[in-house]
């Protein structure tokens, strides 16, 4: 059994809000009987991409637990690289920051949909190009592409503007390969669609939530709502079963 901690869009800035709420999450984790065998973190890990806040992103998830990281809209490659290279080793400098882990007998596919100096996400050609080599490669094991955009509509009037554009590409790269599941974040909610014919399953938000339209209003006029519980994805993966994703939010 691998067990799968899906964390995303913590937005570290140094202050002791987004400081705390990750926290929750991170004690909550070493309270389980039984650890956890990866923890993967979908982007935003910094709110403005400083080396400081990479810094403080290592120092919050330091363990012996494999931690996956990959590239929010947020977050800035250069800085990233630097603060994070004991957990960045994508052979390449500056943009994009492509990776491939793996972890506790599953291969993870970690890749930058960040556009630099723009919150929505794209993938190149040259992007498109890697994810289907690697995705041919042969791998006994599950494979997951992890991501920080969704490949979705949000249905949002604010947050549609910075979803990933230009799908097809990325469509027609996954349409019958051999994946588990893409794990996302960005819209700091847990959502559960398909894309491509594989699940899609997107932790909710550390640092905040973002109400659809529909629900109740959140005072002010902002987008986000700070007051949220924090939570996170756990994916359980059996060999022979489908995957299992249970989200909490830790009180």
């Amino acid at each position: 059994m691998i067990v799968i901690a899906h964390l995303s869009d913590p937005h570290l800035d140094g202050s002791d809000e987004p400081r705390s709420r990750l926290r929750r999450i991170t004690s909550y984790l070493k309270s389980f009987t039984r650890p956890v065998d990866v923890i993967l973190v979908t982007g935003d890990l910094a709110d403005h991409g400083l080396e400081s806040e990479y810094a403080e992103v290592a120092a919050e998830l330091s363990t012996d637990i494999p931690v996956l990281m990959l590239p929010g809209n947020h977050d800035v490659s250069t800085p990233l690289r630097a603060g994070l290279a004991s957990y960045v080793d994508s052979p390449d400098d500056g943009h994009p920051v492509h990776q491939v882990k793996e972890a506790a007998g599953a291969r993870f596919v970690l890749v930058d949909s960040t556009v630099p100096g723009e919150d929505h996400g794209l993938l190149s050609n040259d992007s498109l190009t890697w994810l289907d080599g690697v995705l041919r490669e042969p791998f006994d094991g599950p494979v997951f592409v992890a991501m920080h955009h969704p490949p979705l509509e949000l249905h949002h009037p604010v947050m549609d503007q910075w979803m990933l554009h230009d799908r097809e590409g990325l469509e027609t790269v996954l349409t019958g390969k051999t994946v588990t599941a893409i794990l996302t974040g960005h819209v700091h909610n847990p959502i559960v669609t398909t894309f491509a014919g594989h699940p899609v399953l997107g932790a909710p938000g550390i640092r905040s939530t973002i109400p659809l339209p529909f629900e109740p209003p959140i005072s002010g006029t902002g987008v986000v709502d700070p007051t949220a519980h924090p939570g996170l994805a756990l994916h359980v993966h059996l060999p022979g079963e489908p995957l299992q994703t249970v989200y909490r939010f830790p009180l």
